[in-house]
């Protein structure tokens, strides 16, 4: 499963969620879900500009944490 650590990008970077979505132009509804690991797809646009926005790799977003099932 992937998980997010855009909450932990935005406050490095001191930048609120609805800063990120007025500066990307993102639904503040999919930053919130992004942020809270309840997002189904990832907008592949998305995740660019939140990159280009706070100057980083889509690594830093994301990491990927096996299910605890398998």
């Amino acid at each position: 499963m992937l998980k997010s650590r855009l909450k932990v990008l935005l406050a490095e970077h001191d930048m609120t969620q609805s800063r990120l979505s007025e500066i990307t132009g993102i639904r503040p509804g999919t930053i919130t879900n992004i942020v809270n690991n309840t997002i189904k797809q990832m907008p592949v646009e998305a995740v660019c500009k939140i990159c280009e926005t706070l100057n980083c790799d889509i690594g830093d977003i994301f990491h990927y944490v096996p299910d605890k099932d398998e």
